[in-house]
């Protein structure tokens, strides 16, 4: 792979590269999914729709400590209204599952060798990353139909640093990603101004597990760029960068494999973040 120039991310906030992966390499990871779908055990709380309000009080408790605790383990999490109310499936569970988080990296041989595969050791390298370290991983599904938006974000506001700029994602389009099915639109530049919003964790045992400090501020529309890519390319986003996706409207699935790397030399990952490192997992150098 050529050494890569970081300026253009510099200069952005993300980074195309195109043909990163083999259609080999996206066939592997498909067929991985697709067994790990297979076996999932659905939990009860994302199942059930409860009706008195102090049940769905716990029910959305359990979900919070569902999606908090999920930092070492693969966990699944599914797009709204695909349950009916005794919590059978609407639609097959393949086709209902939004994605699936955030250990991949370290418990499942495909995704650990990938996401530690040499070109992306090289290219981390390239970048100048010295003490790399892989912080979280998700397959997302963007399901035909119904694969939801989400909403313009900066990755910081999940994963807080100390300094900013840090977070690296890698996010890599298992399938093409196109403006009909839900591709990532960038502001580009909008890295430079800090963080608008933070999402903190709140003390153990208190309700709700987490709230939001600061607020996305409107922004324009017409200042977000589409970046369609083919499978196999590979998006470097920058942990600032504002990016969203729109709905999947469109009759094809729109797969990606993602994970967020961050620079551990001179860095304070937050104590106040939803994900920290556990004593079954810190956070694995990406270096092997």
């Amino acid at each position: 792979m050529a050494c890569l120039s970081p300026s253009q991310l510099q200069k952005d906030g993300f980074l195309v590269l195109e043909g990163f992966l083999s259609a080999e390499e996206c066939v592997a990871m498909q067929q991985r999914i697709g067994e790990i779908v297979a076996e999932m055990d659905v939990p009860l709380h994302c199942r059930t729709e409860f009706s008195t309000q102090e049940e769905e009080q716990l029910r959305a408790q359990g979900s919070t400590d569902y999606f908090l605790s999920s930092g070492d383990k693969i966990r699944f999490f599914f797009e709204k209204g695909v349950f009916d109310e005794k919590g059978n499936f609407l639609v097959p569970p393949e086709k209902s599952i939004n994605k699936i988080g955030h250990a991949l990296h370290a418990h499942d041989p495909v995704f650990k060798s990938i996401t530690h595969s040499f070109k992306v050791q090289t290219l981390a390298r390239s970048l100048g990353l010295q003490m790399p370290v892989v912080v979280q991983s998700m397959y997302i599904f963007k399901q035909p139909h119904f694969g939801g938006e989400v909403s313009p974000h900066q990755d910081a506001s999940f994963l807080y640093t100390e300094p900013l700029g840090r977070v690296l994602g890698v996010w890599i389009a298992v399938e093409d990603a196109t403006l009909e099915n839900g591709c990532l639109w960038f502001i580009p530049g909008s890295h430079t101004s800090g963080v608008s919003r933070r999402m903190v964790r709140a003390p153990v045992g208190s309700a709700p597990g987490t709230s939001f400090l600061g607020s996305e501020p409107a922004r324009d529309n017409s200042l977000f760029v589409p970046t369609p890519v083919q499978r196999g390319a590979l998006v470097l986003i920058h942990g600032e960068v504002v990016h969203k996706s729109k709905q999947n409207l469109s009759d094809r699935s729109r797969q990606a494999y993602t994970f967020h790397l961050m620079e551990a030399s001179g860095t304070t990952w937050s104590p106040e973040n939803w994900l920290q490192p556990t004593a079954e997992l810190p956070f694995p150098q990406l270096y092997t």
